[in-house]
């Protein structure tokens, strides 16, 4: 019987990616295509926001110089009106030959200061309704403004003659300095946009003049359909709130018209093709050249500006380019480097075979991502640290040609680094005899017990042996007891002597619980005095790589902070318990008291340099103990004590790697 044939899964999934591959693709082209239409529709949309601006700040401009001009002629016939023994005679000859020349000016009145016409241009009588007609209150609060102010003033929009808004402009008459009338421009506004707006631009646009409440007071347009943009800006003058507002209309659909374009532009351009083809090439050659000098001089500027070294070399380790920075790092000029194969002139001689071997690891493409540090030589012969970070060096074809270096000269900041750890050393050392100094009442107590016995077994020994009567077996357990007292003795001052050494920290593997043993010896005396009982269950524990000295200086900090915590404690409540663990690949010791506690608004600052919550304290402690165990590649924290008595209490816990890195 015949099995069917099956298509292992992983060849079905990879045929199902193959075939979707395509269908991804295509979204992904379509994705673009609508993205690209989206982008040059907004790019449209913006090119013709701008044109409308651009064209409403063209029309206001206009508008104004208009309303401009009329306002200076019309002051010019007041001031000639002021100074003229004809005035009527001079304003119908000038106002017919302003509403000659400017067709936007509906009439030109002439008034008194009581508001009674005197002339009017076109009409020659005016019956007292045809002036209420032209008087409406808007006009008279104007004339009344521009009475009192003796300046020229605009009225507010009014309407007239079947719903036709007008506005009235005032200008003063003065003679000797006293007004004696007043002279009167009327626009009506739908005038004015037929006259002063032109027809190509109602051809694109429609132009209202609107005030706050949007009422339309003049409209001026040749299309109609769905607006797309609008735009307003004040209409000042005449202002009293008015503004000019220019819509855009949507043009209509013109889309087989487009395609009929573009048919025959292409048809057009497979025609002429041929013939271009050659002047394009060449012109698109000349606009490379400048576009490669442009960038090459831009490259020239941002390299000289640098202040890292940079250098480059072939994949046979020969310096191909360095730039500037490098040539002043080095002394070196640019001829003296280029075409250089190793060994570099740069390089110390005394770490020449250092510098080569790691010169052909980089050339064997295994630099150190993170850079390295090494030795480079000036030309005057002064030595200096660089940080060196390589990469590889691609060319336009994406093909690897060779090795791309940045170079920093580090040797200031080395010199610093290294002054930084004198000086944490100094603190260290400084730390560790403040601490002893604090310790040394106790130490001394402690070490005259051990005095007192030797002396005691000594005179007992001497009195025995004065009798006469004294036989070997009976001294030989005084002795035996002086040896005892003086190896304790001893051993308190070896303590001493090693934890005030000065010395280089240097990590060595070293038993834990002897660090321990020893802190615990420092402060067993202090222990005492203060009636604290010190728990302890240390472990046999493995060997860790650390510097001895400073542990202790770490355990013995926070074993008497601890003990001070729990001064103010009762008695049967001063417990300082002191555990290990191993997590992983890491040893916690955590030091625990049943103090009173760290407030929460201190806790980020305890670890600060001079820092202290003790009335006499310098506040470095805690931060030399967790530089230490930063030293270490360890961290430092601190908790509170849930397991506390007292309800309260702290935790010092940190870490130290089981395995040096």
């Amino acid at each position: 019987m015949n099995q069917p044939l099956r298509i292992p899964s992983s060849n079905s999934r990879r045929l199902r990616l193959l075939l979707a591959l395509p269908k991804l693709g295509i979204v992904l082209l379509l994705v673009a295509v609508l993205t690209l239409l989206w982008l040059l529709h907004r790019n449209e949309a913006d090119v013709e926001r701008s044109a409308l601006i651009k064209d409403v700040l063209w029309l206001e401009q206009n508008l104004r110089f208009h309303f401009d001009g009329n306002e200076e002629q019309l002051q010019q016939l007041a001031q000639d009106m002021s100074n003229s023994t004809s005035q009527q005679k001079l304003f119908r000859l000038r106002a017919e030959h302003m509403m000659k020349n400017s067709p936007e000016i509906a009439q030109i009145l002439w008034f008194d200061t009581k508001r009674r016409p005197i002339d009017a241009v076109p009409t020659s009588n005016i019956p007292d309704q045809e002036v209420d007609a032209f008087g409406p209150p808007v006009t008279a609060k104007a004339f009344d403004l521009a009475i009192r102010l003796g300046t020229r003033q605009y009225s507010e929009p009014f309407f007239l003659e079947g719903n036709r808004a007008f506005v009235q402009m005032l200008v003063p008459i003065f003679h000797e300095r006293r007004i004696t009338g007043m002279l009167a421009l009327l626009y009506p506004l739908d005038t004015l946009l037929a006259n002063q707006v032109p027809w190509w631009f109602t051809e694109k646009y429609k132009v209202e003049i609107v005030d706050d409440n949007n009422i339309k007071f003049a409209t001026k347009t040749h299309i109609s359909g769905n607006h797309s943009q609008s735009y307003e800006i004040p209409f000042d003058p005449p202002g009293s709130g008015l503004m000019l507002r220019i819509t855009n209309y949507d043009a209509p659909d013109n889309t087989m018209q487009r395609l009929l374009v573009a048919a025959i532009v292409l048809l057009a351009a497979g025609v002429f093709w041929s013939l271009w083809l050659v002047r394009d090439l060449m012109k698109k050659r000349s606009h490379a050249e400048d576009a490669l000098r442009e960038e090459h001089a831009f490259r020239a500027a941002m390299e000289d500006s640098l202040t890292v070294g940079m250098r480059a070399r072939d994949l046979l380790g020969r310096v191909i380019y360095v730039n500037p920075a490098f040539c002043r790092m080095t002394g070196f000029s640019a001829a003296e480097l280029v075409n250089q194969a190793p060994p570099m002139p740069y390089w110390a001689p005394e770490q020449l075979e250092e510098t080569y071997a790691m010169h052909q690891t980089v050339l064997a493409g295994d630099a150190p991502p993170d850079g390295f540090e090494i030795t480079f030589m000036r030309k005057n012969g002064e030595r200096f640290q660089a940080l060196v970070y390589e990469a590889k060096l691609i060319d336009g074809s994406g093909k690897h040609t060779g090795w791309m270096a940045s170079v920093l000269d580090i040797t200031e900041r080395k010199r610093a680094e290294e002054l930084a750890r004198q000086q944490q050393e100094q603190l260290q050392f400084t730390s560790r005899l403040v601490t002893m100094g604090e310790m040394a009442s106790t130490l001394a107590h402690e070490l005259n017990q051990p005095l007192a016995a030797i002396a005691s077994y000594n005179t007992g020994c001497q009195n025995l042996l004065s009798n006469g009567k004294a036989t070997p077996q009976e001294i030989l357990p005084a002795l035996e007891k002086i040896g005892v007292q003086a190896q304790r003795a001893g051993k308190i001052i070896r303590r001493v002597h090693d934890f005030v050494r000065k010395s280089e920290p240097k990590r060595a593997p070293c038993l834990f619980g002897e660090v321990v043993e020893d802190c615990l010896g420092f402060v067993e005396a202090e222990a005492r005095k203060r009636h604290v009982r010190i728990e302890c269950a240390i472990p046999p524990l493995p060997a860790i790589p650390a510097d001895r000295l400073m542990l202790e200086q770490v355990l013995l900090n926070l074993i008497r902070n601890g003990m001070e915590a729990m001064s103010g404690n009762e008695q049967a409540t001063r417990v300082l318990n002191i555990a290990t663990d191993i997590i992983g690949s890491e040893l916690h010791v955590s030091v625990s008291d049943c103090g009173s506690g760290i407030a929460p608004e201190i806790r980020d600052k305890l670890f600060t340099a001079f820092f202290t919550t003790k009335p006499e304290g310098m506040g470095i402690g805690l931060s030399i103990c967790r530089s230490i165990i930063e030293f270490h590649r360890g961290r430092l924290w601190v908790e509170d004590n849930p397991l506390s008595p007292t309800g309260s209490g702290t935790i010092f816990i940190f870490t130290l790697p089981m395995e040096a890195e």
